[in-house]
């Protein structure tokens, strides 16, 4: 009997380790379908998750009905699995280098209780190379055993997208890779029990591994240009928006915006694929300049605020400016990486007073994320108001309510051009 049949039985289970976004979400798919263990080093999440309580926000109780799993922070619990899911987070550090960390350290949580005929899924974004140059050689020296002759090792990326409830784990084709012929029939045709969209077999898990990783960057690469012309296009008097809505009329016209770039995958995946780049011997002209772009926006949305403020005889000290929004992107309580901060600490460079609201994040997050925390409800009136992150909460927001907040001669900055066009008396500026 195939590893694929036992667990279709019931005679074996996947485990999944690391519950965030990523995890939770395929644990919960499986467990309808197989036994599984959910493992989180942090007890209090899985104590949340016990009580079926997503700590990312993201599913409903009911998610959890009807799912055979066990959650567990006990990594001895891992014994009783055979095929095992590593997905924790792949971020950068504060030099913009790749922080294998989660990984490494999940790794050898994994190679302590491998045992023969084991299976050993990532789906943990990487640069190409990372799966078999940096977490086999791992799971080999600790536990003993030779990969391919007494477990398998393969590569499949996540696409989960924050906030999506159209594109789900179920509903987007799977990229799955293994280690030899045999591991990625096995593995496809375990992710097939879930992935109603169907699975791609790519052909190595360095082409898995890289196919994730240009997603994002090309994303990002898109998104930097759409900056750039961004900052030429305000210097011209020219709303971006507008452009954009006319070039759009045309069939073959990418449909990309400009904005602040935050979140685990586009603004930090294409610093794993330079990092890679530069070890042969290649310095990635675009991606880093995109990246450089994408990373100074916030920056400039503050300066030009700045200017605004000068240009309407505000006194800079004593004016006061209501940030909405500080999440990394609309819809999701998730702060991690989001570039809204760099607008709020370049503002209090200039001396300005700042309030921020937000209707997700917690401001219990904010404060130990960033050090300023959120206020429970807007009661002042401001000189000028940004509209950071586009929530439903703000999308109808109308312009009396928008002077109702703002002293006379507000200035309102829309970074993503939900109020064009409906903005007469304010002060309005866009990206």
């Amino acid at each position: 009997m195939t590893l694929y049949d036992k667990l279709i039985n019931r005679e074996d289970k996947i485990s999944l380790i690391g519950l965030g976004y990523v995890g939770l979400p395929i644990a919960l798919e499986f467990a309808r379908k197989v036994s599984v263990i959910g493992f989180d080093i942090k007890p209090d999440r899985i104590e949340m998750m016990k009580n079926k309580i997503d700590p990312s926000e993201e599913l409903q109780a009911e998610s959890f009905d009807g799912c055979d799993i066990l959650f567990t922070s006990n990594p001895e619990d891992l014994k009783n699995a055979s095929f095992h899911i590593v997905a924790v987070p792949t971020p950068i550090d504060d030099s913009n280098m790749p922080d294998l960390t989660p990984l490494i350290a999940a790794t050898k949580t994994v190679a302590n209780i491998l045992k023969k005929g084991d299976y050993v899924v990532y789906e943990s974004t990487v640069y190409p190379g990372a799966t078999e140059e940096d977490c086999i050689p791992l799971l080999e020296e600790i536990s003993g055993l030779k990969c391919n002759e007494d477990f398998k090792v393969g590569f499949s990326p996540e696409r989960i997208n924050p906030g999506d409830k159209v594109h789900t784990l179920a509903t987007i084709t799977k990229v799955v890779s293994g280690s030899d012929a045999e591991s990625l029939d096995v593995i496809a045709k375990t992710y097939e029990l879930v992935v109603q969209a169907g699975v791609h077999k790519a052909p190595t898990i360095k082409v898995a591994e890289a196919a994730k990783i240009i997603e994002n960057t090309q994303r990002d690469v898109n998104i930097a240009l759409m900056n750039e012309l961004s900052i030429i296009f305000n210097r011209m008097g020219i709303n971006t928006f507008d452009v954009l809505e006319a070039a759009g009329t045309k069939w073959n016209f990418l449909n990309f915006y400009p904005g602040l770039v935050g979140g685990h995958c586009i603004g930090v995946d294409p610093y794993y694929l330079a990092y890679k780049a530069k070890k042969f011997k290649y310095h990635p002209q675009i991606i880093n300049s995109g990246r450089f772009v994408n990373d100074s926006m916030g920056f400039y949305v503050a300066k030009q605020l700045v200017k605004k403020l000068i240009a309407a005889k505000k006194y800079i000290s004593e004016a006061k400016v209501l940030i909405m929004g500080v999440t990394f992107k609309e819809n999701v309580s998730d702060i991690r990486n989001s570039r809204v901060p760099d607008i709020i600490s370049e503002l209090k460079s200039y001396g300005l007073n700042i309030d921020v609201v937000d209707p997700f994040a917690s401001s219990k997050d904010v404060e130990h994320e960033y050090g300023f925390k959120l206020i429970e409800k807007i009661e002042d009136k401001y000189d000028a108001v940004v509209v950071a992150v586009s929530h439903d909460d703000y999308a109808d927001l109308s312009e009396d309510y928008l002077k109702s907040i703002t002293k006379n001669d507000g200035i309102v900055f829309d970074l993503k051009g939900i109020y064009r066009n409906k903005i007469k008396d304010l002060s309005y500026w866009s990206l």
